[in-house]
């Protein structure tokens, strides 16, 4: 049985892959939720999209409740697709990085990410019905020097997707991370080398990635999923 999805709420907002997604799914039909610590940033998106915004720190436990709380009735119901898009960018030599700093990191990449999920499937467990989708990286599988905090946060991410696939998928909910192995198109920082076009990742497309997914028949659903554009090596 292919599931159909009603309300999405997308934690980690931007103008990138996230702002592509809510575009798509607001064109299918979806009531879409936006959630991120800066909104200022979403306003266009939100009036293009007639998404409902909401500002939320995802590493605080209350902020997640609160968000749920202020989305439901204004989406009508309870989101059935999450997809948290938050991470915490940190690098530096490791000798010299901030504690504090890292700690901050891992609690935005995979403690937020355990916290969405969490009232996610709080949510979607009465109904037995939902999909709860976590954004991963190059990093999620594979550590770079300089970069230990963004790979220790992904890894983390990756085993919170294959943990809730297990607990989750036998009871309705589908659960799936997805590897982005790659840079994202993104026209302000930059074009692509002349002699590799569609060497970056297009938004739009990782976000039909992400739709596919959605629409998968529950008989055959996808755990993880790896983008990378075809010059990545492996």
């Amino acid at each position: 049985m292919i599931p159909s999805y009603s309300r999405a709420l997308i934690v980690g907002a931007g103008s990138g892959l996230s702002a592509s997604l809510a575009r798509l799914l607001a064109a299918d039909g979806l009531k879409v939720g936006l959630a991120a610590r800066n909104v200022g940033k979403l306003a266009s998106l939100a009036a293009e999209t007639g998404a409902i915004v909401h500002a939320c720190d995802a590493s605080r436990p209350e902020a997640v409740e609160a968000l749920f709380a202020r989305l439901e009735p204004a989406l009508g119901g309870t989101p059935d697709v999450v997809v948290y898009n938050a991470s915490g960018r940190l690098r530096g030599a490791v000798a010299d990085l901030d504690p504090a700093a890292v700690a901050d990191a891992l609690m935005v990449t995979a403690y937020g990410g355990f916290l969405v999920a969490q009232a996610a499937a709080r949510r979607m467990l009465p109904h037995r019905h939902g999909a709860i989708l976590l954004t991963g990286a190059s990093a999620s599988v594979k550590g770079f020097a300089g970069s230990a905090p963004f790979a220790m946060g992904k890894f983390a991410l990756r085993g919170l997707g294959q943990s809730l696939a297990r607990e989750l998928q036998p009871q309705g909910i589908h659960v799936a991370h997805i590897v982005i192995d790659g840079a994202i198109r993104n026209p302000t920082r930059g074009g692509e080398p002349t002699d590799a076009p569609d060497s970056h990742l297009d938004p739009d497309a990782i976000a039909r990635s992400y739709r596919d997914l959605l629409r998968q028949d529950r008989s055959a659903w996808s755990t993880e999923m790896e983008l990378r554009p075809w010059v990545e090596r492996f």
